[in-house]
């Protein structure tokens, strides 16, 4: 008796060179200099990715040295808040083409990294002073996950690769799958480390500001070309 093959996640039926997937490549790029900036500079802080975060508090309230339970904190509840409006946003524009509801999302997540440069531009970003931009950059994500998890692609969340990887993995012809969207599987991850690798670099060498500014122009460089 042949085994059925899993079933697929639903969603629309996007090549890899749709403009909405090469969009959502670059901003799974820009995660990974967002989450750089949170964990490496902000106090080992998550703005993009919740799991972490939640693991983080944890650790946190445990009294592991490093964490911080108020910058946790402050960045779930900003991304909560984010979250919840995109959802808003999806209501109010319902009836609106795609392209427009996601380019009102994609000018929010710019405007918000921008101030967060802004900030630690003005200042050094420590002590009191990194909230602001934790939840600047947290309420960009939040909104960013809201808007794009409405769009329901399977394996470009943006965000998160755990999924993506187990289904790598699972659905592998060596597991005996097909290995549907191997090719959009790889470049997700390979996104992600070509956007956290330069990240780093630039936290480690004191320039927070300057890969703030670099997701801003990435993120702006999205919207005005984006194309349906």
């Amino acid at each position: 008796m042949t085994t059925p093959p899993p079933p697929q996640p639903s969603g629309p039926q996007i090549h890899d060179r749709h403009p909405l997937a090469l969009a959502l490549f670059v901003l799974t790029l820009v995660s990974g200099l967002i989450d750089a900036v949170s964990y490496l500079g902000l106090g080992h802080v998550f703005t993009a990715n919740m799991t972490g975060n939640v693991v983080v508090i944890a650790f946190a309230l445990a009294g592991a040295p490093g964490f911080s339970v108020t910058g946790s904190l402050t960045s779930l509840a900003a991304f909560l808040l984010g979250a919840g409006v995109a959802g808003r946003l999806a209501t109010r524009h319902a009836g609106s083409p795609r392209a427009a509801r996601l380019r009102t999302a994609f000018v929010l997540e710019v405007g918000l990294y921008g101030a967060a440069a802004a900030v630690a531009f003005a200042r050094s970003v420590e002590g009191p002073a990194q909230y602001p931009v934790i939840a600047l950059l947290a309420l960009a994500m939040g909104i960013r996950n809201g808007t794009v998890r409405g769009l329901g692609v399977p394996d470009l969340t943006t965000t998160v690769l755990t999924l993506t990887l187990t289904g790598l993995a699972a659905d592998s012809r060596l597991a005996g799958g097909t290995a549907p969207r191997q090719r959009r599987k790889i470049l997700s991850v390979v996104t992600m480390l070509a956007g956290a690798a330069p990240g780093a670099v630039l936290v480690l060498h004191g320039q927070i500001a300057w890969a703030l500014v670099a997701s801003a122009v990435l993120s702006g460089l999205t919207v005005l070309l984006y194309r349906e």
